[in-house]
């Protein structure tokens, strides 16, 4: 009975040890598992052209020449709203959104392959596209679906086109 009580307690001490290292054919992050099991679009692959919407915020992407139009509307009603119209680039696993006429609202947003969100902080051009409290900044949008004509069919509250036909 007295060597028990050594021996459970060296047999406790060697249970806190740490737990070996994976290796690094083993360790392999979820996305691009799901990305290589064809779970999850790979955001570089993915065609940015189509429809994207949250509650009534709306945004559209159309192919262009050498980059894209986007067009974006965020209508909180009674005076208070965005609408936005520019070029979108890719860049890496975002997008360089440029808005305006003179172009002075440009920034990165991230972009997964499904859904495009706006950074919380824009460059100060960016409060010209917007009326009364509403803002770009950190506005989130999910594909609607890839289709043109559902992109050139997305229109403000004054019923102007906001990607043209």
């Amino acid at each position: 009975m007295k060597l028990a009580g050594p021996v459970l307690l060296l047999g406790l001490a060697g249970c806190g040890g740490p737990a070996p290292a994976p290796s690094a054919d083993v360790a392999v992050d979820l996305e691009t598992a799901a990305i290589e099991r064809g779970l999850v679009r790979d955001p570089k692959d993915a065609n940015i052209a189509g429809a994207y919407a949250r509650g009534p915020d709306r945004l559209c992407i159309v192919a262009a020449a050498a980059t894209h139009r986007i067009g974006i509307v965020i209508d909180y009603g009674e005076g208070n709203g965005c609408r936005a119209t520019g070029s979108v680039r890719r860049d890496g696993e975002g997008l360089i959104l440029t808005l305006g006429s003179d172009g002075g609202c440009r920034f990165a947003a991230r972009y997964d392959g499904e859904h495009l969100a706006l950074p919380g902080a824009l460059p100060k051009a960016c409060a010209r596209l917007c009326t009364g409290r509403a803002a770009l900044a950190g506005a989130q949008f999910a594909r609607l679906g890839e289709s043109l004509p559902e992109a050139q069919a997305m229109r403000d509250a004054d019923g102007q086109a906001l990607c043209g036909a």
